[in-house]
């Protein structure tokens, strides 16, 4: 075979149904689904909310980078940090902390990334709600997988961490320092 028939016979197939709720989300009527969840706390567990304050909501990224990616975000339907109020902005690092520190404990990860996109064009994919990221990492996660196949592994289920993280926040009594 030469190698561009190579090429046509390769297969580059992942099974992820759990992808379908995502497409299927981008004709959803409701334009903001975080605040869908911030006006549903009944459905906290069912929609991954993991932590509520007085003016924020720290839940599970459906569609990871990683285990145990997070987003923290504004009660406010807000754009950008400049919108955001001082005690916005300390209630957000303070659970950017507290995330990251139940994270450690559940799931053991080497490091974080934490950070925001502002904008459709610089990444984000709910650009009109103001959101932070926190997504564990460990040496060496960037593997052949991601490489080569352009594909990430996220190796836990999410309501199984979902789960870990409630039994821990309690223990812990988090999110602590809230404003």
């Amino acid at each position: 075979m030469t190698p561009d028939k190579d090429k046509s016979v390769q297969r580059n197939n992942l099974w992820a149904p759990w992808r379908i709720r995502y497409i299927q989300g981008l004709s959803q009527k409701s334009p903001c689904f975080l605040c869908d969840y911030i006006q549903t706390p009944e459905r906290d567990r069912d929609n991954l909310v993991l932590w509520r304050t007085g003016r924020c909501l720290v839940v599970f990224n459906r569609f990871p980078y990683n285990n145990g990616h997070l987003l923290i975000a504004t009660l406010r339907h807000i754009p950008t940090l400049r919108e955001a109020d001082p005690e916005e902005r300390r209630d957000m690092m303070n659970l950017i902390c507290d995330s990251q520190q139940v994270l450690s404990e559940a799931i053991s990860p080497h490091g974080f990334n934490v950070g925001a996109n502002f904008g459709r064009c610089a990444g984000a994919g709910l650009p009109g709600h103001m959101h932070i990221h926190v997504v564990p990492r460990w040496d060496g996660d960037t593997n052949f997988m991601a490489v080569c196949g352009g594909t990430d592994v996220i190796s836990q289920g999410m309501t199984e961490l979902y789960d870990r993280l409630i039994e821990l926040s309690r223990q812990h009594h988090l999110p602590g320092r809230q404003t």
